[in-house]
């Protein structure tokens, strides 16, 4: 699904993105429900980037990756946490492209995920290559989803990608000769 978004176009960079997991929902541009395997799920645009929302029958998560005031976490490169019985698994990488490929790029990322039923894509009124995007699926068992929060000014394009799952628990090794 592609929607414009309606709000006004801020200058923020990819370095003032933060992480955080566990906020409450906040206020959405944009919203796409899913059911994937059981587990429900919520994509969210919002005015400064995304957050997700997903319950399952172990419990739930929020992650939200956003341009949020006062936030002292910034974007990690990568997370892996435990959360009772779930592993919640998190990357983050941020490109740099020239304004030709960055063109191009955004537009490829736009088709693929506004044509995609588990996708919602944002485009910020003033530039096509503005956006926020979001793609789920399940698979085996787990729950992934990818983002990208486009920089147009700054040729930057922020790549996230999340997968929690069951905890598989660590098998036990016996001592040899036993």
């Amino acid at each position: 699904m592609l929607t414009t978004l309606n709000t006004s176009y801020t200058d923020t960079r990819a370095a003032d993105l933060a992480w955080a997991l566990g906020r409450e929902p906040l206020p959405a541009l944009a919203t796409l429900d899913l059911e994937l395997a059981g587990a429900k799920l919520q994509l969210r645009l919002l005015g400064a980037s995304h957050q997700v929302l997903l319950e399952e029958g172990r419990g739930s998560c929020s992650e939200t990756v956003a341009c949020m005031p006062g936030s002292s976490t910034p974007l990690p490169l990568g997370v892996a946490k435990r959360m009772g019985d779930w592993e919640y698994e998190f990357a983050a990488r941020v490109e740099v492209l020239s304004p030709g490929s960055f063109a191009g790029r955004a537009q490829e990322l736009l088709a693929l995920v506004s044509d995609h039923p588990h996708g919602l894509a944002g485009v910020f009124p003033g530039s096509p290559h503005a956006f926020t995007a979001l793609l789920a699926q399940h698979h085996e068992g787990q729950v992934h989803w990818r983002t990208w929060h486009a920089y147009p000014q700054d040729g930057q394009l922020v790549a996230t990608r999340t997968r929690v799952g069951a905890r598989v628990p660590t098998p036990q090794v016996s001592p040899l000769g036993a």
